[in-house]
């Protein structure tokens, strides 16, 4: 048994961290007290008697009430532990510190790729978007052509990626939906991590190509093409059409060569999920200590699931660079509290199953751990859904807490590579931006490591601090970046994660 079983992570914390499983009746000498429930690792329990309606803190943040009177060594969790909101005052930019950026002659460097806009790729895909549903098979059998035999003589090429959705028709336009809709697919159209881009249509859909191009300025040339599926003679034949565009986009996109390039050119999308009670001890602040690092070199850090900053969010309207960008934030936090009114939503306390197993009892502590991926420094701006980013540091972009969907708009938004925290051991993976996945603790690591990247539990095994597990993730990133395949890449994920934001009715 480890010698220090509970971890206090502040001094006028109430409740402690399990290091690992507590027996019923254990001792804890150093608190003077015995363990009143079987309780599993990253779980918590009562440092001292909490009576009811008290305040439970954990990092001397607020995460609930304690709904009835807890004894010492209970164990604290959703049966014991109410969610109340309280009032949490914004305090604009009250905590927000300049970046000391390093000279440009100090930055660090990557292998990318450089596109004829200035912006830079960490990867080299042809990618295929339907514009609608109708048309999505006809997408993946179009990907699905180009085998690694038929891509052997395009070695610089990653892969054709057919990125299929399930909207397009059937929609309100204009609206919201299809605002977002268009926005995103325009994301990855122009994404630096595609060298080429075919859109297929259906004909009759909402969503027409040709608009679809038109309002996004969405040029027609070598790199973008199109087909309409109607107008190209059915099923079989656009497959065929499909094939020999892409054949004739392979050459000059095998003719693209990685080279050195600052660091500043990384935009990396944060994203969490299958959460537990170590990822904001380990894998999330040693996340933002590597975002720390990437921001001082220039670089771009993307949090995002706004439902999984409720309750915390004055950490970073506290740390915002405006008032105007702190008011954003609680702007886009009041519209989804509209958007969840009355439903068993995330945002209005429920966490999923996987994260309550994992001993995070509701939002506000989930929150807790979220926010702790962004780092230190300040909020430079905020952005809608697949907004595309062009402010350098860390920036936040509006999405659900749902993992595909977020990932999905911070690539359209910019993102050239993704780190994806997790304690449980999601199985996720993203094209054409690579997904960097960082398990909370070494006994999750050790069972999925074929999955995992990178082990943060080195931090809670007391082998490394937060600030060199956040060194590691930085050398791990410029070595991704570079070309190093991913877990993800390597098992074939990221066919299937295309999930733009569903706002509308359907009809």
């Amino acid at each position: 048994m480890n010698p220090n079983p509970l971890i206090r992570l502040h001094a006028n914390d109430n409740v402690l961290i399990a290091r690992q499983a507590l027996a019923l009746g254990m001792a804890i000498p150093e608190l003077g007290l015995r363990v009143r429930a079987q309780v599993p690792g990253g779980h918590k329990i009562a440092a001292c008697r909490i009576a009811a309606g008290t305040p439970v803190r954990k990092y001397d943040a607020i995460i609930g009430v304690a709904a009835r009177d807890i004894e010492a060594g209970d164990h604290v969790h959703a049966h014991n532990l109410e969610l109340v909101d309280f009032e949490r005052d914004p305090a604009f930019c009250r905590d927000a510190r300049p970046v000391a950026l390093l000279p440009e002659s100090e930055r660090a460097t990557f292998q990318g790729y450089l596109r004829a806009d200035g912006r830079v790729g960490t990867r080299n895909f042809i990618g295929i978007l339907a514009s609608v549903n109708c048309s999505a098979t006809v997408i993946h059998h179009i990907a699905e052509h180009f085998t690694p035999e038929r891509l052997a003589a395009f070695p610089n090429v990653d892969g054709v990626a057919a990125f299929a959705q399930t909207s397009g028709c059937g929609m309100s336009s204009p609206s919201e939906h299809f605002d977002v809709l268009r926005r995103t697919l325009a994301g990855y159209a122009r994404h630096p991590n595609l060298a080429g881009v075919l859109i297929v249509g259906l004909g009759c859909e909402r969503n027409q190509v040709a608009s679809l191009v038109e309002s996004q300025d969405l040029a027609l040339d070598s790199r973008v093409r199109t087909l309409v599926m109607q107008d190209s003679g059915g099923t079989r034949a656009t497959i065929a059409a499909g094939i020999r565009a892409i054949e004739e986009m392979l050459p000059r996109a095998n003719a693209a060569r990685r080279s050195a390039v600052p660091a500043s050119h990384l935009k990396i999308g944060l994203e969490c999920g299958g959460s537990d009670g170590f990822s904001a001890i380990t894998a999330n602040p040693a996340l933002g200590a590597a975002m720390d690092i990437l921001v001082r070199h220039g670089g771009t850090a993307i949090l995002s699931e706004t439902p999984e900053i409720h309750g915390v969010e004055y950490m970073l309207t506290r740390r915002a660079a405006t008032p105007q960008v702190g008011q954003k934030l609680l702007d886009r936090l009041a519209w989804w509290e509209r958007y969840t009114a009355g439903q068993n939503a995330q945002f209005n306390g429920v966490v999923g199953h996987g994260n309550q197993q994992g001993g995070l009892a509701n939002i506000f502590e989930k929150s807790l751990g979220s926010a702790m991926k962004g780092g230190t420094t300040p909020l430079q701006a905020v952005y809608e859904y697949a907004e595309p980013i062009d402010q350098p540091g860390l920036v936040f972009m509006d999405s659900p807490g749902y993992d595909p969907v977020a990932v999905t708009g911070q690539i359209a938004s910019g993102a050239n590579l993704i780190c994806f925290t997790t304690g449980r051991g999601s199985m996720f993976g993203s094209k054409p931006a690579p997904t960097i996945k960082l398990a909370s603790n070494s006994a999750m690591y050790a069972r999925l490591e074929e999955d995992m990247d990178i082990n943060c539990g080195a931090v809670l095994d007391g082998e490394l601090d937060i600030g060199q597990m956040g060194q590691r993730i930085f050398e791990h990133i410029l070595r991704a970046a570079s070309g190093e395949p991913t877990k993800s890449e390597a098992l074939g994920l990221g066919n299937h994660e295309f999930v733009p934001w569903h706002l509308g009715i359907v009809s």
